[in-house]
């Protein structure tokens, strides 16, 4: 079973036919980086460092949806995420990882069906605020008609640069959003649908180096890509 993009992964590969595909990687400034830590310290925002084979990421966990905020941090401290696998690649769509079920999978196990044991779904928790931008965190989830969120598997968004002509004027998107759909890209599709909890603000170079590698037919990469991850404020 597939936890994330059942539907999704078909509007995807409509979208690239109608999106310009671009190879051009987004890398923060050191002045951009700076400035979102200072945001996330002064907000009293929680950072979590992701480590993987092809480097280091990190992303802010957002105050405004504390469910998934908390339930992540809950992982991370039990060090449940540790060596498990980026299972799931898409290149110019997302990485998705967080299966237990991953860490010690062998090369043609079936992934995305694991949950963290003893722990509830958690309820979605949708913000206008919060988009599908590239670094978005946000978590997988199967077809439940409330949309809760997947106890541990998450992806992060690597999409791509968006025309504004195509974003749904039902989510009434700023004029900020819709510059940065342009600017750096996402995947807006996915908006109102799954829940945002953070964002990366330094590795996005990661992100499209873990989305290049190469992958099996099911969309797991060849060669295994383990993450850490850990709080570092």
């Amino acid at each position: 079973m597939k936890k994330l993009f059942f539907a999704a992964s078909l509007l995807f590969t409509a979208n690239l036919f109608a999106q310009k595909a671009t190879k051009k990687s987004i890398v923060p400034t050191a002045k951009q980086t700076a400035k979102t830590t200072a945001t996330a310290n002064s907000n009293g925002e929680t950072i979590v460092e992701i480590t993987t084979d092809f480097g280091v990421m990190k992303a802010i966990l957002y105050n405004n949806t504390p469910l998934h905020r908390d339930n992540f941090i809950k992982l991370v401290k039990q060090g449940f995420y540790d060596s498990l696998l980026f299972h799931r690649v898409i290149n110019g769509f997302m990485i998705q990882g967080g299966d237990p079920n991953s860490k010690n999978a062998d090369s043609v196990a079936m992934l995305g069906g694991g949950e963290a044991p003893n722990l509830p779904m958690v309820p979605a928790e949708f913000r206008s605020n919060l988009i599908h931008k590239k670094g978005a965190l946000a978590a997988a989830r199967d077809n439940n008609p409330e949309k809760k969120s997947s106890n541990c598997q998450f992806y992060i968004v690597q999409g791509r640069k968006t025309d504004t002509a195509q974003l749904s004027p039902a989510n009434n998107y700023t004029k900020t959003q819709k510059e940065i759909y342009q600017r750096i890209g996402g995947t807006p599709f996915l908006d109102q649908n799954y829940t945002v909890f953070g964002e990366v603000f330094t590795g996005l170079d990661i992100i499209d180096k873990i989305a290049a590698t190469p992958i099996y037919e099911n969309d797991r990469p060849v060669k295994n890509v383990r993450m850490k991850i850990k709080i570092i404020k």
